[in-house]
C-alpha cells in the first residue's frame, strides 16, 4: 500500500487520490471507465522522446477505444493519465505513486531504464502490471516481479551486437568506451565491453559522464592520446551529439558508436554535420520491415509529426495490455495479469509474447549509419544471427 501524496489529484469522476477507489468508474454514456498510466519525460532534453511514447501510447487507446471493447459484459472506455518523471529516478517514484493513487489498472512506461527500475518496485507492491516500451536495461526484468515487462529487446543481446560488429564490421582493435552512469547507459557500455573483449578487441579508455553533460571536451582529450578506433557512447541523444561535434573538433579519428539512445531522429538535428559516418543500434526492424510499420508510420505522422523511435513499441505495449484484459475478461489487475504471459499476437513492431521473465521473446537489433543526413540500414540481428545484409 502507498501514502495518500501531499497534494490532492483531481480525477475525471471529482474524487481526490486519497479517496477510496475502484480501477475503473462509470462515464458519462454509462461505459465502464478504465485509467491506464502512461510515463515518460515530457520535459527536458529527451522530452521528443517521452512524447512520441505518449503519443504511440494513446494512438493505441484512441483506436481501441474506436472500435469499441466489452469486458465482463459492460462497454468500456479507456482513459490515458500521461505523466512526466523528467528521466528522472527520483520523480519516477512519485509519478507512480501518484498513478497508484488513481488507482490506473496498468502503466504503459516508463521510457528509461533508470526510471522503470525503480518505479517497477512501487507497481509490484501495488500489483498493477507495467509494460515498459523502451527500457532495455537487464536489470528491469530480473528483478521477479511477475509485473514487469517490455516489448523491447534488452541490452543483453544490443551489447554483445554492438561489441562484436565494432571488432568485425568497423574492424576496430582499440575502442573507447564513456557511459552517461544511468542503468540504461552503463549497464549498456557493460555489455559492449565484455562483447569487444571476446571478439578480440582492446578496451583503451573507460570514462563516464553525466546523462545531463553537454561539455566532453576532457573525456575526449583524454581518450584522444590512445588513440582509439571506436568511441562508444551509452547514453541518449542529448548528448551524443554534443559528443560527437566535440570529438571532431579535437580532431579524433574515430567512429562514434551508439545504441538506440543515439539512433533518433533528434540525433541528426542536434549532430547536423557531424552526424555523418556515426554508426547505432536499435532494438527491433527497421519501421519498413515491421509488419505493421508502413501503416503505423502514415497514422502517426499524420496525427503527431515524425516519430523519434520507441512509438511503436508503445502502441504496442498498449495493445499488449488491453489484450490480457480480453483474456481475462476485466481490467482488474488480479485479474487479468494472470493472463499477460498467455498474450500472443502480431503487434506493429512483430510478434509479441513474454517469457517467463516478462521479456519479449525473439527480439531483434538492427545497425545503422548516417549517410548523407540520414539513418542508413546496415543489418538486422536475430538471435545471434545476421538476418539481412549490409547495404552499401
Amino acid at each position: 500500500m502507498t501514502k495518500c501524496t501531499m497534494w490532492v489529484l483531481v480525477l475525471a469522476t471529482g474524487l481526490t487520490a486519497c479517496d477510496k477507489q475502484e480501477n475503473s468508474a462509470t462515464g458519462p454514456g454509462g461505459e465502464t471507465m478504465v485509467r491506464i498510466g502512461s510515463v515518460s519525460p515530457l520535459t527536458g532534453p529527451q522530452a521528443h522522446l517521452g512524447k512520441d511514447n505518449a503519443n504511440g501510447a494513446r494512438l493505441a487507446i484512441d483506436e481501441i477505444n474506436a472500435a469499441g471493447i466489452t469486458l465482463g459484459g459492460k462497454k468500456v472506455k479507456f482513459e490515458l493519465l500521461s505523466e512526466d518523471d523528467q528521466a528522472d529516478p527520483k520523480i519516477a517514484t512519485i509519478v507512480a505513486d501518484k498513478l497508484i493513487d488513481q488507482r490506473v489498472a496498468g502503466v504503459i512506461g516508463h521510457l528509461n531504464s533508470g526510471t522503470s527500475i525503480p518505479a517497477s518496485k512501487r507497481y509490484h507492491e501495488a500489483g498493477i502490471p507495467q509494460i515498459s516500451p523502451s527500457a532495455t536495461a537487464i536489470a528491469y526484468t530480473a528483478q521477479g516481479f511477475n509485473t514487469t515487462y517490455r516489448v523491447m529487446t534488452n541490452d543483453l543481446q544490443q551489447g554483445k551486437v554492438l561489441g562484436e560488429y565494432a571488432v568485425q564490421k568497423l574492424g576496430a582493435k582499440r575502442i573507447a568506451i564513456i557511459d552517461d552512469r544511468t542503468a540504461y547507459g552503463q549497464g549498456l557500455a557493460d555489455e559492449v565491453e565484455k562483447a569487444a573483449k571476446a571478439a578480440g578487441g582492446t578496451i583503451v579508455a573507460r570514462e563516464f559522464t553525466t546523462d545531463r553533460s553537454t561539455d566532453f571536451l576532457a573525456i575526449l582529450t583524454s581518450i584522444k592520446a590512445k588513440h582509439p578506433d571506436v568511441v562508444f557512447y551509452g547514453g541518449m541523444d542529448a548528448q551524443g551529439a554534443p559528443m560527437v561535434r566535440q570529438l571532431h573538433s579535437l580532431g579524433i579519428n574515430a567512429t562514434l558508436l551508439g545504441g538506440d539512445g543515439v539512433q533518433t531522429t533528434e540525433f541528426l538535428k542536434l549532430a547536423d554535420m557531424d552526424a555523418e559516418g556515426v554508426t547505432a543500434s536499435s532494438p527491433g526492424l527497421p519501421i519498413d520491415s515491421m509488419p505493421g510499420g508502413k501503416e503505423f508510420r502514415e497514422k502517426f505522422t499524420a496525427k503527431y509529426g515524425v516519430i523519434q523511435n520507441y512509438a511503436p513499441y508503445a502502441y504496442d505495449a498498449a495493445r499488449a495490455m488491453v489484450d490480457a484484459m480480453k483474456l481475462a475478461d476485466s481490467a482488474d489487475p488480479k485479474k487479468y495479469l494472470a493472463q499477460l504471459p498467455r498474450v500472443q499476437f502480431t503487434g506493429v513492431t512483430g510478434p509479441i509474447s513474454f517469457d517467463d521473465k516478462g521479456d519479449i521473446r525473439g527480439g531483434a537489433i538492427t545497425l545503422y549509419h548516417v549517410k548523407n543526413g540520414r539513418w542508413e540500414f546496415l543489418e538486422t540481428v536475430i538471435g545471434g544471427a545476421g538476418a539481412a545484409p549490409a547495404k552499401n
